[in-house]
């Protein structure tokens, strides 16, 4: 059995090795002929994966290791029998842990503490419905959006115009451009130009989702709002006029962390597994190394804000990111774009918050909770 795969698929010989010959490929790279002879097609999210690339081919099985399907034709596999997955929910954390980082060096830049703040998120999903929960337990007032969700009568879910409006807006949803909830486009010029000076937009959604024409004449006027970016249009040529107006921009990295990515993988292969009637054999935890980062011992005396801010900025600061794409703006076109993409392939290893044990002697209630509301792990004494 052949498997063609996008190489940062992480530890593919580990999870597929046993199963068939692996050929790797950069993901844009992956075509007709790429895929000549071979069985399974393992792809991220820069692979379209439509008639055009399997017509005539012998593929039976697609997987992604990403949380959406916008790339997958999926009506023509349907129409060819031919099984496909995704891997929904696998780098939740690892977004929610990049906003949460965002906001907390933000908060440091504009002086404010987040719970004075409001926060809209558009999309309660896999990503949303985290980042809700983790925001509720820090004492933030949140508003979320999601029609389809509202539709099946979920509750305490608001107008897309009042979470709109909220101090921070943070967007999460799937790209979709049809049915009763298109997200294409979903922050059109109007919405684009009502954003004011105060507010902070997030997108680590699809670049699609914003209307990045309306966005840049926004960000070129007077009074801003603070914009930070982790997904563009045409990616790898994204706008460099854009990038460089955000405030914080990034190459597509928010849910980058080894963790995410490799739960991305298993969730590919038990998927497989199943398809083929195989006995599932490999767990995530048998090929993971240790975390950079392992421990952090404050003090009772310490204040809790502070605290957090220090131990979220020592696993994650978004501004590294920011300056190694910033970095790559100004070369030729052919030299960005390639850059681009090599920013993800050599990525470096990020381990989410939950693998850095925060030590406390004696740990009063509120430091406590917040560094459980975003996910470490504690040990107290």
């Amino acid at each position: 059995m052949k498997i063609v795969a996008d190489e940062n698929i992480p530890l593919l010989k580990e999870f597929f090795a046993d199963i068939g010959e692996i050929a790797k490929y950069p993901g844009r790279a992956i075509g007709p002929a790429q895929i000549a002879g071979a069985d399974i097609l393992l792809v991220r999210s820069v692979t379209p994966v439509n008639a055009e690339l399997l017509e005539g081919s012998s593929i039976r099985f697609v997987g992604t290791a990403t949380i959406g399907l916008d790339h997958f034709d999926t009506h023509y596999l349907e129409s060819k029998g031919i099984g496909y997955c995704s891997a929904p929910g696998c780098n939740a954390r690892a977004v929610l842990e990049y906003v949460i980082g965002a906001l907390s060096v933000l908060s440091e830049q504009q002086g404010f503490s987040l719970p004075q703040k409001t926060v809209g998120i558009v999309g309660r999903g896999q990503i949303g419905s985290r980042l809700e929960n983790a925001l509720r337990k820090l004492g933030v007032t949140v508003k979320s959006n999601d029609p389809p969700l509202e539709e099946n009568d979920e509750q305490d879910l608001f107008p897309l115009e009042e979470v709109l409006n909220c101090d921070i807006v943070t967007l999460h949803v799937p790209l979709t451009r049809s049915g009763d909830h298109p997200t294409y486009r979903l922050l059109n010029a109007k919405r684009i130009q009502a954003l004011r000076d105060n507010q902070i937009l997030i997108n680590t959604s699809r670049g699609e989702v914003v209307d990045e024409a309306a966005l840049k004449q926004r960000l070129s006027a007077d009074q801003p709002p603070t914009v930070i970016l982790d997904v563009f249009l045409n990616e790898p040529a994204i706008d460099t006029e854009l990038a460089r107006l955000a405030h914080f921009a990034t190459p597509h990295i928010a849910g980058y962390s080894l963790d995410g990515k490799t739960n991305g993988t298993a969730i590919l292969y038990k998927s497989l597994c199943r398809f083929l009637g195989l006995p599932i054999r490999h767990k995530v935890g048998q090929f993971m190394p240790d975390p950079p980062l392992r421990k952090l011992a404050f003090s009772n005396a310490t204040d809790p804000e502070w605290a957090l801010h220090t131990a979220i900025r020592a696993c994650y600061d978004v501004r590294h990111d920011d300056s190694n794409l910033r970095r790559t703006l100004s070369l030729e076109d052919d030299s960005r774009r390639a850059a681009f993409d090599r920013l993800r392939k050599e990525y470096r290893v990020r381990r989410g918050f939950d693998q850095v044990k925060i030590l406390l002697k004696n740990g009063k209630a509120d430091l406590i909770n917040h560094f459980t509301a975003v996910g470490f792990n504690l040990q107290t004494k």
